[in-house]
């Protein structure tokens, strides 16, 4: 979802460098809304206590599932990374609204880059939407978002970034799962025990967790490696894979600017809401340029990232694969979106939201929906998911616009116990 080198210019760094050197976390790190709770049943994975004596524990669970002496010395040789629990615990970037964030992120170096790759690749990405369904526009938008295609991969030893954050009783439950694989792909020498990338274990030029390196890693040019870290058609191909694996539907689009009427039935927004297009057109709903939305026989949903004056986009069942990648809604709207300009659409219209809160009036509103009884997960001034819908409840009972969008209006009659 982040620790990067200097490329360019600010505009040019992967999404999380904006944030202190993040890299973007996929759905299990859920950059935007607290790591679900383990069900009951589910014992929590061994966590602090003697870092030797911890280490002893993985090293048993990792030479049970097959690991050779290569990776058990270099689990050995594996530290703790304080540098890595400062990242964990901030995450300042998913307090930017979606205007301001893929205003930064959606840069003409990156446009302009990513369709040049798209022409010189052209037929490993045309593999790749052959055998897997993933048109190459998506896959390109992921590669910039994550590393500017490549360019900025982390410098954190990862293989001690895990360790460190498995160790950590924060998320241990998170994070543990990926040793073992992580082992497994240092012992193979797919990687070398060195190898580096971001601070939360991910690899590669579109950033891979372990577990998934491992099991969705793709030999795209036959040479008998999986290099996701400089083997262009492995990392296209490995892409498209995971993405196929997370849900991905061949032939169906993703995500489409649209314009939203003045006035209409507000409840019924939102992303997961998903209606046939005609019940939108029949709601006011067009084109941005007015024009009637063709019934293309889906389903999909309105979001509205800013409100009900701000974007506003229909999302198809695709769009839940990015949310699958990374769980802020800020962050997977922008991958989606850049895919669209990839793939030939313009430039969205960021029309004229209402102002929304600044992080300490987010806070303060958080901390006012938690004493009506909402779980908002934790109080970070961060508009997650949990946040949004405890907004449209709030909406819906003040008599205001339901479209989840926090404002100083919607903050005010709260604090006043309206």
């Amino acid at each position: 979802m982040f620790q990067r080198i200097l490329a360019r210019r600010l505009d040019f760094l992967p999404a999380l460098l904006l944030a202190a050197g993040f890299s973007s976390l996929p759905a299990s790190f859920a950059a935007a809304q607290t790591a679900a709770p383990l069900p009951p049943e589910a014992a929590a994975p061994a966590c602090g206590g003697d870092f030797e004596a911890w280490k002893e524990g993985v090293a048993a669970e990792a030479k049970a599932a097959g690991v050779g002496a290569v990776g058990l010395d270099a689990l050995e040789d594996a530290t703790i990374d304080e540098k890595v629990l400062a990242r964990d615990r901030a995450q300042g970037v998913f307090s930017q609204t979606f205007n301001q964030f893929s205003g930064r992120m959606i840069s003409a170096y990156r446009l302009k880059q990513g369709k040049a790759l798209l022409q010189k690749h052209a037929d490993i990405f045309a593999r790749a939407e052959q055998e897997f369904g993933v048109p190459g526009p998506v896959v390109t938008a992921f590669w910039a978002l994550e590393t500017d295609f490549g360019a900025v991969q982390g410098d954190f030893h990862t293989l001690s970034a895990l360790v460190t954050l498995a160790h950590d009783c924060r998320r241990p439950q998170v994070f543990r799962p990926q040793l073992v694989p992580l082992l497994t792909l240092i012992d193979r020498g797919t990687v070398p025990a060195d190898v580096k990338g971001a601070w939360a274990g991910e690899i590669g030029q579109t950033q891979m967790l372990p577990i998934d390196y491992l099991a969705d890693g793709v030999d795209g040019d036959g040479d008998g490696m999986v290099d996701l870290r400089g083997d262009v058609a492995d990392v296209v191909m490995t892409t498209a894979k995971k993405l196929q694996q997370k849900g991905w539907k061949r032939g169906e689009p993703w995500v489409e600017e649209v314009r939203a009427p003045e006035i209409m039935d507000w409840s019924q927004t939102g992303r997961s809401n998903k209606l046939p297009l005609a019940q939108w057109s029949e709601w006011g709903v067009t084109k941005p340029d007015g024009s009637p939305l063709p019934d293309n026989g889906l389903k999909a949903g309105l979001a509205l990232p800013m409100g009900y004056k701000g974007p506003a986009f229909l999302t198809y069942d695709n769009f839940d694969v990015y949310l699958e990648w990374n769980q802020s809604f800020t962050y997977a709207l922008t991958a989606a979106v850049l895919a669209t300009r990839f793939a030939g659409a313009p430039a969205y219209d960021p029309r004229n939201p209402d102002p929304g809160l600044d992080r300490d009036g987010m806070k303060e509103l958080q901390t006012r929906l938690e004493a009506r009884g909402y779980d908002v997960g934790t109080v970070d001034g961060i508009l997650g998911t949990n946040t949004r819908e405890a907004v449209r409840k709030e909406q819906q009972r003040l008599g205001l616009p339901v479209d989840g969008w926090p404002t100083a209006e919607l903050l005010r009659r709260l604090a006043t116990g309206e």
